[in-house]
């Protein structure tokens, strides 16, 4: 995994990193305010479900901080500066590349965390309705990000507007596939 001491170094340095620290409140936060969103308003009135909450406080805290760490530095490398064009190829890189992969991510790996028969489906079901949210509320939020922000705040940034979309994004999530109505009609 490590091949060198300073990888070692480095990975040490970006797990104790501050700018890792607020991924667990952020994705904790959106999905609990989610669900007393939806407690209190819809006619379901489901109860808390704190296990659900662990799951995607587990994904957003471990998966997302490390790897937007090193792909905003990427980026930063890459293609330094603020210039218009320089900008939208990042927004751009991380809209069609990094995108994808963490979305991909994110279904799949709760549907193995939740024990799903097919860790798939809501991957299949969701994605692309996921994905154009994602743009809508992204794009512009990234624009800010690589215009604005200096390097060092980006994933603190990325938390923080987080809160917002992974409010959508756990509502998306919540949202019955057309097997689970399937399977209730029977």
């Amino acid at each position: 995994m490590f091949t060198t001491q300073k990888d070692v170094e480095q990975h040490h340095s970006v797990t104790k990193h501050k700018e890792c620290f607020p991924n667990w409140a952020t994705y904790g936060g959106a999905e609990l305010s989610q669900q007393t969103f939806n407690k209190l308003y819809t006619p379901e009135k489901p109860e808390i479900d704190y296990a659900s909450a662990a799951r995607i406080v587990s994904i957003g805290s471990t998966v997302y901080p490390p790897t937007l760490y090193f792909w905003y530095k990427f980026l930063d490398k890459k293609f330094v500066g603020t210039a218009v064009k320089t900008v939208m190829t990042k927004v751009a890189a991380d809209q069609l590349i990094m995108t994808p992969i963490l979305l991909a991510t994110f279904y799949t790996l709760l549907g193995v965390l939740e024990r799903k028969e097919d860790v798939f489906e809501e991957l299949r079901e969701k994605y692309w309705k996921t994905f154009i949210a994602n743009q809508a509320f992204w794009i512009p939020g990234q624009t800010i990000n690589f215009f604005f922000m200096p390097s060092h705040l980006r994933v603190v940034y990325v938390a923080s507007a987080s809160f917002i979309w992974i409010n959508v994004l756990c509502f998306i999530k919540r949202q019955k596939t057309d097997k689970t109505e399937e399977k209730l009609e029977a």
